[in-house]
């Protein structure tokens, strides 16, 4: 008999509200955001064509108030506009350089992931969570094992850079992975590949210093891909 998701104190508010009511208003949510972002062209801040060019006239003149700018665009463009990750990665490499953009980038999409797990948990935990607790594996792997397997289960999908990222963050909230460790987890394994992409993308404007860059950002890759597959195997092992 498979065991239902546990319920945590960050739960007790939710109950409140019927569990589909809320997928609903997620939804909702998201097509009206979708629909407004079409209108008012709120991702261009971001992913539109001057942008760059905008953001960095903006460093040149309020560099705090820029890196400011930039963090709170991509959180918002993570959580509420659903941007993919990459766009905010080559902005920041491009507009504040490799270390700095490096440190910005890390630090929105953690911010972002942090806001995406706790709406996933408010808005989907309590509807979708018991569906995925009758598979007996996604059980055994999300809910009865989440303590045991999260650290896994965060390498592997953070390090290895095929899965999408803002899919993950929605997703992580409907398991039984604790918010603290998922935060800290989540921390730790994004910033190899926000420094790759941004590594990369700073390499086209880094001038003398672009071939260090791409160096540093394929080592990047290659040590994620090794450190994901080690740490997959143990999970297998376990």
């Amino acid at each position: 008999m498979s065991k239902q998701p546990r319920k945590d104190s960050s739960d007790a508010a939710a109950t409140r509200v019927p569990a589909w009511t809320r997928v609903a208003a997620f939804v909702a949510l998201i097509a009206l955001l979708a629909v407004l972002n079409a209108h008012f062209g709120w991702s261009d801040n971001i992913m539109g064509t001057d942008a760059v060019e905008r953001m960095q006239t903006a460093l040149a003149t309020h560099p705090v108030e820029a890196a400011a700018t930039y963090v709170v665009l991509s959180v918002v463009g993570c959580v509420v506009l659903a941007l993919p990750g990459i766009a905010f990665a080559v902005v920041a490499g491009v507009v504040f350089g490799p270390w700095l953009g490096t440190l910005l980038c890390w630090l929105a999409m953690t911010i972002g992931a942090c806001l995406s797990f706790l709406v996933g948990r408010y808005f989907l935990k309590d509807a979708i969570g018991p569906r995925l607790a009758r598979n007996p594996t996604l059980n055994r792997f999300l809910f009865e094992g989440a303590h045991k397997s999260d650290v896994y289960l965060l390498a592997v999908t953070r390090l290895v850079p095929v899965f999408p990222y803002n899919v993950q963050n929605f997703a992580y909230g409907i398991t039984d992975i604790g918010f603290a460790p998922y935060a800290l987890y989540s921390g730790l394994f994004i910033f190899p590949g926000t420094a790759m992409y941004t590594l990369a993308a700073a390499g086209f404007t880094a001038g003398e210093d672009a071939v260090a860059c791409f160096i540093a950002a394929a080592v990047l890759l290659a040590v994620s891909l090794a450190v994901a597959a080690a740490l997959k195997r143990k999970a297998h092992l376990e």
